[in-house]
């Protein structure tokens, strides 16, 4: 028969007896294999003995019946140990294996490290609220910093003392526009046909099938257009703005401009801003485009309109002030998307995750933005009869 491997071996169940040796000793004996893959004995028992008003002077071991022991063994020791002290009762560690003496000694030598072990106690619901209040404080603080420094930075710039490379503007405003024009054609049609073939549903039982045409110039040209190229170039935009700034931040490139003398405002920050508020008008007034190519396709081959009858109604229904109140908000947007990429990319301190979680948090931020002032534009131009 072939002998049996160690890993092979019946593991004996560790054995914790409790007993009093003589008056005030009381005796842990130590039998079977002490290891933590099989199980081991709770100090709930000892502890309860240790905590008694006649508790014992003196805790001594027998080892005599120990197996196999690993780490297990010695975490109840140092924990016993622990409690021993705690009730200033004497530990006599004489009687167990010289290698679990010695490494107990070696692993109290060293005294734990305050806040070392995880903490179990989870913060309550008003202490996360306040600190994350006092956190968006701080940034609103840095925030509005970071554009008085922009503002500072655009005052340079219309008196000629702006530092940055003409090329990189122009490299910027391709960046935002041409290379954008995928993915903004894509989405503007689709969102055309969808709000075509939604408002054929709803005007088909009236019989005023022919209002689609309003329904999808109108929407496009005030509100759509301008708020779904804004929430693209958020997503696509903004979040490189903030993870190409954050990269140099953790590169210390931008440190290195401080060191040449260059203001980082004027050569990273501003052609951004210059080349997106350049860039998304162009491509809100190209969104309304595709989106009535989209809701008149719609029209014609779900409706069965003509061709020339869509255009007819939606040259009465959409007028020019349509599109110049959509593509008005356009650069307010831009101007938004890109400073909020810039400042939390020059937010960032040190490390890959920091890149990450801010790049993230970019996206969010210009999304809330972009939907509240469009919110604010709709109040202010319905107020203005506009």
């Amino acid at each position: 028969m072939a002998k049996k491997s160690l890993a092979d071996r019946a593991i004996n169940a560790a054995g914790l007896d409790i007993s009093q040796a003589a008056a005030g000793v009381l005796l842990v004996r130590l039998s079977g294999d002490w290891k933590l893959k099989a199980g081991l004995p709770s100090l709930t028992t000892l502890g309860k003995q240790l905590d008694a008003p006649t508790r014992p002077r003196r805790v001594s071991f027998e080892a005599t019946q120990l197996g196999e022991w690993d780490s297990g063994l010695l975490g109840f020791l140092v924990g016993l140990q622990e409690i021993c002290r705690a009730h200033e009762v004497e530990f006599d560690a004489g009687n167990l294996p010289e290698g679990a003496r010695r490494l107990g000694k070696l692993a109290v030598a060293v005294p734990e490290r305050q806040g070392a072990r995880r903490s179990e106690e989870r913060e309550g619901f008003l202490t996360l609220v306040g600190r994350e209040s006092l956190t968006m404080w701080r940034s609103g603080g840095e925030m509005l910093e970071f554009l008085g420094q922009a503002i500072q930075s655009l005052g340079r710039l219309a008196i000629g003392r702006a530092r940055f490379r003409r090329s990189d503007l122009v490299d910027v405003i391709f960046e935002c526009g041409a290379a954008a024009l995928p993915i903004v054609t894509l989405i503007s049609f689709l969102v055309g046909v969808i709000l075509a073939f939604v408002g054929a549903i709803q005007l088909e039982q009236f019989g005023a099938q022919i209002y689609v045409a309003d329904l999808v110039g109108i929407a496009m040209a005030r509100v759509m257009g301008a708020l779904m190229t804004a929430i693209i170039m958020s997503g696509r935009t903004g979040a490189a703005f903030a993870a190409q700034l954050g990269t140099m931040q953790v590169n210390e490139e931008i440190d290195a401009m401080r060191t040449l003398g260059l203001d980082p405002l004027d050569v990273l920050v501003l052609p951004r801003v210059l080349g997106l508020v350049v860039a998304l008008p162009l491509l809100a007034f190209y969104s309304d485009i595709m989106a009535l190519m989209g809701g008149g396709l719609a029209a014609v081959f779900l409706l069965g309109m003509t061709p020339s009858q869509f255009l007819t109604q939606l040259s009465h229904a959409v007028t020019l002030t349509h599109f110049l109140v959509g593509v008005s908000k356009a650069p307010v947007f831009a101007a938004l998307i890109a400073m909020v990429g810039c400042f939390e990319g020059m937010r960032v301190s040190g490390s890959a995750e920091s890149v990450g979680r801010l790049t993230t948090q970019s996206v969010v931020e210009a999304l809330f933005l972009v939907i509240v002032f469009d919110a604010f534009f709709s109040i202010l131009f319905s107020s203005l009869h506009v």
